[in-house]
């Protein structure tokens, strides 16, 4: 048999261009169920954090509520990796999304009746985070699953381009919503809107997906994920980054809301304004990422460096409008940060083993948050949003710095600097080749 180039009939993948995932009939479904289930949950993200802060008039009560949806992800993020990558994902999904639009209605009927307290916010945060636990790592297989392997950087980009769309909208008609009439309708068309993605599901064409092999149920499985992600430095670090920038600087729904409340004054629309803004940027940076197609490390260290860098600056923003300007900067390298992570960690992994890699990629990503979250929320209560989000965004830079140096170091590269006019100033690289260029230069100058 022949293993030579030319030896595959098979016919060459087709290009990617910044859409190109959306030719695929069975992601086309799946992305437009998604639009409008995302559109929904931004909306009652914002209506949530809004609902809690007027219930309390605490940062700490948002910070709490947001640590309680994530906490499940961190205590048992790795198991519904090991779930995913057993069961069938199509089935997974439809149970997951059903379970997510029981939460969403539970919440509006509370809240249209009179009856929502704390508690409850905090219970229904907390069970839907439970699903999500699976319904992660699921949906990321999936993908792989309805495009393949070659347009799975596009497919991911996409992914997020949709949710960020989806906050484009979202934020703006909670606001109104909120104003208008309340919280409870945001969360009961967040509910309706699972609809969507359960019949897209119900459409899709399991012959033309490329399920992946599904490993037998066997002790070890957590571990053996665990120790194919320490033996790979390619997404060691990666998952060690997006985990400290997860954990510290995507702490939005406490510095925003501070922001709005205490810094500007203002009420829920500006809150939905701020959320919009951040989604132009998020975005423009998805949409980067999608023409692109390829995952570089060195743009996820170059991006996660620019977005704690603008942080900082934002915190210290003298007005409103240049505050809002380089939120919509922060959002565009944010979403860059996490898009390059997740295609460049799902590529680099052996599909038999994604969903418990992409499960311990969510897990530091956003399972940091029960630890960020009620930290960053008694930073503001007691110093102020200024200095919470100046902090945050200088762990996301210092981080983003050691982790390149690493990954500089684990690649064999090292930074050159030339001033010279018309070269680039910084570049990292090969060591070896440097070091041959100078014992070259060391040889014929001795030679001289």
């Amino acid at each position: 048999m022949r293993t030579g180039p030319g030896a595959d009939s098979a016919p060459a993948p087709a290009p990617t261009t910044m859409f190109s995932s959306l030719r695929i009939r069975n992601y086309r479904l799946f992305a437009a169920g998604a639009l409008i289930s995302n559109t929904g949950t931004w909306m009652q993200r914002i209506a949530q954090d809004w609902l809690v802060l007027t219930l309390t008039g605490s940062a700490s009560a948002v910070g709490i509520t947001i640590a309680l949806q994530f906490l499940p992800m961190l205590l048992f993020g790795l198991y519904g990796g090991v779930l995913a990558d057993r069961l069938p994902k199509r089935r997974l999904l439809l149970a997951t999304q059903a379970a997510m639009a029981l939460t969403g209605l539970a919440l509006a009927v509370l809240t249209l009746t009179g009856q929502v307290q704390l508690w409850h916010v905090y219970v229904t945060a907390f069970l839907l985070g439970l699903v999500t636990v699976v319904d992660n790592p699921a949906r990321q297989i999936f993908v792989s699953e309805m495009v393949g392997r070659d347009q799975l950087p596009n497919a991911v980009s996409l992914n997020s381009a949709n949710f960020q769309s989806a906050r484009l909208v979202g934020p703006a008609v909670a606001g109104v919503l909120i104003t208008a009439v309340g919280s409870g309708y945001a969360f009961l068309f967040n509910g309706l809107s699972f609809l969507a993605p359960i019949a897209a599901l119900l459409l899709i064409r399991p012959a033309e997906l490329t399920p992946t092999e599904r490993p037998p149920r066997a002790k070890g499985q957590l571990r053996e994920g665990l120790r194919y992600v320490s033996t790979h430095p390619e997404l060691i670090w990666p998952i060690v980054l997006v985990g400290f920038v997860g954990t510290f600087g995507f702490n939005f729904p406490i510095w925003l809301t501070a922001f709005v409340h205490d810094v500007y004054d203002s009420g829920a629309e500006t809150y939905g304004l701020l959320n919009t803004l951040m989604a132009v940027g998020s975005l423009v940076g998805a949409l980067l990422a999608a023409k692109r197609g390829t995952s570089r490390l060195r743009i996820l260290v170059g991006a996660a460096l620019l977005f704690g860098a603008l942080e900082v600056l934002a915190a210290f923003a003298p007005g409103f409008w240049l505050f809002a300007l380089l939120m919509v900067l922060v959002g565009m390298f944010g979403l860059t940060v996490n898009v390059t992570a997740n295609s460049s960690v799902q590529t680099a992994t052996d599909p038999a083993m994604r969903g418990r890699v992409m499960s311990l990629f969510m897990m530091v990503f956003v399972g940091g948050t029960p630890i960020g979250g009620p930290v960053f929320g008694w930073l503001t209560d007691v110093y102020g949003p200024r200095v919470s989000l100046a902090l945050g965004g200088l762990i996301s830079l210092t981080a983003a710095l050691v982790v390149g140096l690493l990954l500089a170091r684990a690649g064999g590269l090292r930074l050159k600097v030339d001033l010279r006019r018309g070269h680039r100033h910084l570049a990292f690289v090969p060591k070896r080749r440097e070091e041959a260029r100078e014992k070259t230069a060391e040889g014929l100058t001795a030679a001289a």
